[in-house]
């Protein structure tokens, strides 16, 4: 106990003899703070909008697809006619097998849910638009919350053949609540059909491509595309940790394979398309080059679909270390600089220290110290500085198409993580360290006497 009190008393001498000598030459030790906390602003801004309008495009690609791990069930199409050759269709048939399975082995999912999807083309009126038309569970809270309604809406979800469409959509076709308009698109056999659906809500579009969806009721699309009642093309699970999705898609495919259930190979790939294992696994589900009966499973995740998104977030971060060294390596040679001017306008002080009993590793520390304290109080200026810029620029509305895919409901989002805020100051304080530690020896290393007979 004795020992951690002397220990104690030699911190606070320590960091109260730092605080003291920073009051001395306030306009200089000011000029460095103030560079230190721009640098620290600029590098903590560009990090945080970058990696939030990335994260924005993740979470508007994960609603689109509707999770982050998607198992679709694929049967193999084949024609009477030999000279068409057989093509591919998404049904999982037994609508229960995977849903099973993911709740007795997924234990961190957020959601999940199934939906049926073909691509078609809405007309009315004479007026004709791809579109390509998700069959959704109407009732499922979490999807029907994920939606902004500009009107109609939840309540009209009894109406006949009940149809969800963007409202830029709405706009180009003129089509309000209510309208019936007519849906056109092929059957899993590759068969034309045609139905009316009754316009039930119209809501807000973020971007060109979820302008391009529409939603019915999962049955009623079933029906369309001749899909079993209570069955669907594919099935999602939203992770709580989006992280974690590679190794649930590997522990689901493991799963079904134990199973004796015929599933693709999330490894096989990984080898033939490292760079891209969602095209990988397209290759595996090609009647041009497999052949099977009945249901072959395929899991992938969101990064094997869209790979850009996780090389996008490694490219910023790369991108902001490399920026971020750079102005260590400033802030370096400034403090470096600051220092040995320090070290000579204090060799008498230090003299008259040393003389009075403290040691050379007590004035080592202070120095030290000194230099950290104020490396720190930038960083920290510049971190609140870089958070209140963040906050004024998310209340600024942004109407620009070409970032709509980066932006939630029109405006920026930051997204500042913890563990790089905390990686910062330690590479800035083990750097700081390093460029004092010269000055810091040679103030350690004068002899008292010596500094005492010196002019300054």
């Amino acid at each position: 106990m004795k020992t951690k009190h002397i220990s104690d008393s030699s911190f606070r001498l320590t960091t109260g003899l730092a605080l003291k000598n920073l009051t001395r030459q306030k306009r200089r030790n000011a000029v460095l703070a103030i560079a230190i906390a721009f640098g620290f602003f600029v590098v903590t801004t560009v990090d945080g909008l970058v990696t939030g309008m990335v994260k924005n495009l993740e979470n508007q690609i994960t609603q689109m697809m509707g999770g982050t791990v998607l198992i679709q069930g694929i049967e193999i199409v084949r024609y009477d006619d030999e000279s068409k050759k057989p093509s591919i269709a998404a049904v999982v048939r037994d609508s229960d097998y995977i849903r099973n399975l993911v709740e007795k082995n997924v234990k961190d999912y957020d959601s999940f849910s199934c939906y049926s999807i073909i691509p078609g083309q809405m007309i009315f009126e004479g007026k004709k638009s791809l579109s390509t038309m998700y069959g959704r569970n109407l009732t499922e809270k979490t999807f029907v919350e994920s939606l902004q309604f500009a009107s109609g809406g939840p309540e009209n979800f009894g109406m006949y053949n009940p149809l969800i469409i963007s409202d830029k959509t709405a706009e180009a076709m003129n089509i309000a609540v209510g309208d019936l308009v007519t849906f056109s698109c092929e059957t899993i056999y590759g068969q034309n059909n045609v139905d009316d659906f009754t316009v039930a809500g119209i809501i807000k579009s973020n971007s060109f491509l979820s302008s391009m969806q529409t939603y019915t009721d999962i049955a009623v699309l079933n029906k369309l595309i001749e899909i079993p009642e209570a069955s669907y093309s594919t099935f999602t699970v939203n992770l709580k940790n989006k992280n974690r999705q590679t190794k649930v898609a590997n522990m689901i495919e493991e799963l079904i394979r134990k199973d004796g259930v015929n599933v693709t190979s999330r490894l096989e790939a990984m080898k033939t398309n490292p760079a891209n294992v969602g095209k990988g696994i397209e290759k595996q589900i090609d009647p041009k080059n497999f052949d099977w009966e009945g249901t072959k499973y395929a899991v992938e995740t969101l990064y094997d679909e869209v790979p850009a998104i996780k090389t996008v977030l490694s490219i910023v971060h790369t991108v902001t270390t490399v920026i971020l060294l750079v102005i260590l390596f400033i802030v370096m040679v400034g403090v470096s600089n600051t220092y040995r001017m320090v070290l000579y306008e204090r060799i008498r002080e230090i003299g008259t220290m040393r003389s009075l009993g403290m040691d050379r590793k007590r004035t080592r520390k202070v120095f030290t110290a000194e230099a950290v304290i104020l490396c720190l109080i930038g960083a920290v200026s510049g971190l609140i500085l870089s958070v209140i810029a963040m906050a004024i620029i998310h209340l600024i509305p942004v109407n620009i198409e070409s970032l709509s895919f980066f932006l939630n409901n029109g405006h920026f989002t930051f997204t500042l993580s913890f563990g790089t805020v905390v990686t910062q100051y330690i590479l800035l304080v083990l750097f700081t360290i390093i460029a004092v530690s010269g000055s810091a020896r040679k103030a350690a290393k004068l002899n008292p006497a010596e500094a005492l007979r010196s002019i300054k």
